[in-house]
């Protein structure tokens, strides 16, 4: 058996008309985050520890954000393919610990059904998936609400 370890990570500016995207469910905010994509932090930060785990560059190596193809593609067809990607490598998900950082909106009510919507994409237990929020404590860019980070580590295994 191999396992591997991958970290991501993903900033996105807070804009005013685009809906807010994260873990693949539409939260409701004032703001939302500027992208060519939807902009869902927290599935890019998974995806690019998924590719690295893998050895597979990044995520803007394979949905470039110069293309026509990916802009405004829906952030859950990312992850699919994603997860696609690592199994033509002979790989699966073992497990995600991801951290979102942002003053608002508190995502804490919405992490539930981000972890059912990435479970579902995934095709893996929701046991699998650990998301947590914080917030930077109103230092920085997240602080003054400009933006939203987010942070993934995973294990990937292949048997």
């Amino acid at each position: 058996m191999t396992i591997r370890v991958g970290f991501g990570y993903d900033v996105h500016r807070l804009v005013e008309g685009r809906d807010l995207w994260m873990g693949g469910i539409r939260i409701e905010h004032a703001k939302g985050l500027l992208g060519h994509s939807d902009a869902d932090v927290l599935l890019h930060a998974v995806c690019d520890a998924l590719l690295g785990a893998a050895n597979m560059r990044d995520i803007g190596f394979h949905f470039p954000d110069t293309s026509a193809d990916t802009l405004d593609i829906d952030s859950k067809v990312i992850l699919k393919e994603t997860i696609g990607l690592i199994a033509a490598k002979g790989y699966r998900l073992g497990n995600i610990d991801a951290t979102v950082c942002a003053e608002h909106p508190k995502l804490n009510p919405h992490i539930q059904a981000m972890k059912e919507c990435m479970a579902t994409i995934i095709g893996t237990d929701e046991d699998n998936i650990s998301i947590k929020a914080t917030t930077s404590e109103k230092l920085g860019f997240t602080g003054r609400e400009e933006g939203i980070s987010a942070y993934a580590t995973v294990l990937i295994v292949r048997d």
